[in-house]
């Protein structure tokens, strides 16, 4: 909260707002007064208060609705409602969706003065407590597990960059944990006390994104009854995270820009515009500065979300952190193994990981559960062979080839006998089975037939 506390008074007899603008002013206060409650709701979207005071009755939404709605803008907000004789019940209403008190007027200013000043007060513990709550949450251990050199310099990196407010883009293949850092920078960063939104811009068409993004207006499009604010403005003073910026659609990416250049937006069916602060963090699978080469990345997006890259290395070039990772995975099951044979601990050592960290972990949970002791064996892992093993193994030798004299099995063979082994373990359960390979159950009746499996086979 602010030295000097943010007053928000919304009231339409203009004496009255007037008298309690200038008292407020003279006590170092810094009050914006609202004539109505279009008024009102536009001042709760440009700024931040600490405090509001709010006429039950006024042109346009009334007290009411103003309270529901800035409790959705600005949860921290306290709010005092002003009512008439007659509209008690209404004023009772708004304390049970969370007003701090009411008053009837003509209020007894001295009255009111008090009422304010704990209100103030309670305003300053709420953000004392969660002020501690994120000194807390900073200090606690991000999970990005690792004692590599490769996991020291990001982790070093992330704590430097975490103290600027910059935008940052956050680089690596699929499942290295890109996702943990951005986090990472949100929790060690002085917006941890606000929150961290993430959105995904592979996963939504264009209208829905804009949507997600930016919010919309009542009617904007077929399905919008009612207003809803986007992640930008949920976000107000925290991280937003864009997942898969790389496929940001081309015709988004302008309104993106503008966004990031001044942080104003509009609602999608809105003509008012907003402002707020939120810093982005964004991440990609691919390399952004060769999409901007190829002309499908806006260039001048490109350097207003990049103005600090992150690197996460892939595990393959890590991999003195295998067995530490896989020592946390298994620590974080409730139940199970705790360890794993030397032979399957050289089978992880050596494969290859396309799906990186993510892939690792699957692999693990896996031979957690189709481990028949307390230590998960090389067999349990499922691993597919000689597929996709690293070149060399960890002490160094090269993984023998196959001679001229062997047979090496095709993909096919090797999945048969991979969903062969799976359904074996799992007595022939086609649902256990299939969560096992990480496939649906459809999919895996599919390929049943295709390979003619059967018990027994």
């Amino acid at each position: 909260m602010a030295d000097e506390p943010r007053v928000l008074i919304a009231d339409d007899e203009d004496a009255f707002r007037e008298l309690l603008v200038q008292r407020m002013q003279r006590r170092g206060w810094r009050p914006v007064g609202a004539a109505d409650g279009h008024e009102a709701l536009a001042a709760l979207a440009e700024q931040e208060f600490d405090l509001a005071v709010v006429d039950i009755r006024m042109p346009g939404p009334d007290g009411l609705e103003v309270l529901r709605r800035a409790r959705e803008m600005q949860p921290a907000l306290e709010v005092v409602i002003l009512t008439g004789h007659g509209t008690i019940e209404t004023a009772i209403q708004a304390m049970k969706e969370g007003a701090y008190d009411f008053l009837t007027k003509p209020c007894n200013l001295s009255e009111l003065d008090l009422v304010l000043q704990k209100a103030l007060e309670r305003r300053r513990l709420a953000d004392e407590n969660t002020g501690l709550r994120a000194a807390l949450w900073r200090q606690e251990q991000v999970e990005i597990v690792g004692e590599s050199p490769a996991i020291r310099q990001l982790l070093e990196l992330t704590r430097r960059v975490a103290a600027a407010d910059s935008n940052v883009l956050i680089e690596g293949e699929s499942g290295t944990g890109k996702e943990l850092v951005a986090r990472a920078l949100h929790r060690w960063s002085g917006r941890a006390r606000g929150p961290f939104l993430a959105v995904n811009a592979a996963a939504l068409p264009a209208h829905l994104l804009e949507s997600e993004l930016f919010g919309h207006a009542r009617g904007a499009f077929t399905g919008a009854a009612a207003d809803k604010p986007g992640l930008v403005e949920l976000g107000h003073r925290g991280t937003l995270f864009l997942d898969e910026v790389g496929e940001m659609p081309a015709e988004l990416q302008p309104k993106l820009l503008r966004f990031a250049e001044t942080g104003e937006f509009r609602r999608v069916g809105e003509t008012r515009l907003r402002r707020v602060s939120v810093r982005i963090v964004s991440a990609t699978n691919r390399r952004l500065a060769d999409e901007v080469a190829a002309g499908r990345f806006r260039e001048d997006l490109y350097y207003r979300l990049c103005v600090v890259r992150i690197e996460v290395p892939p595990l393959r070039e890590r991999r003195e952190d295998i067995p530490l990772l896989v020592d946390h995975f298994l620590r974080r099951r409730a139940r199970g193994p705790r360890s794993l044979s030397p032979a399957a601990l050289d089978a992880l050592m050596r494969y290859h990981y396309p799906g990186n960290v993510r892939e690792l972990f699957n692999i693990v949970e896996r031979g957690a559960i189709l481990a028949s002791g307390e230590v998960i064996q090389e067999g349990d892992l499922l691993l597919p062979g000689a597929v996709r093993l690293a070149e060399r193994p960890a002490g160094g030798a090269p993984v023998p080839g196959p001679t001229a004299g062997d047979r090496f099995p095709t993909l096919e063979e090797v999945e048969r006998e991979h969903i062969r082994r799976a359904l074996e373990r799992t007595g022939w359960n086609r649902a256990q089975a299939a969560r096992l390979l990480g496939v649906s159950v459809r999919n895996l009746y599919r390929k049943i037939d295709e390979y003619r499996l059967s018990p027994g086979a």
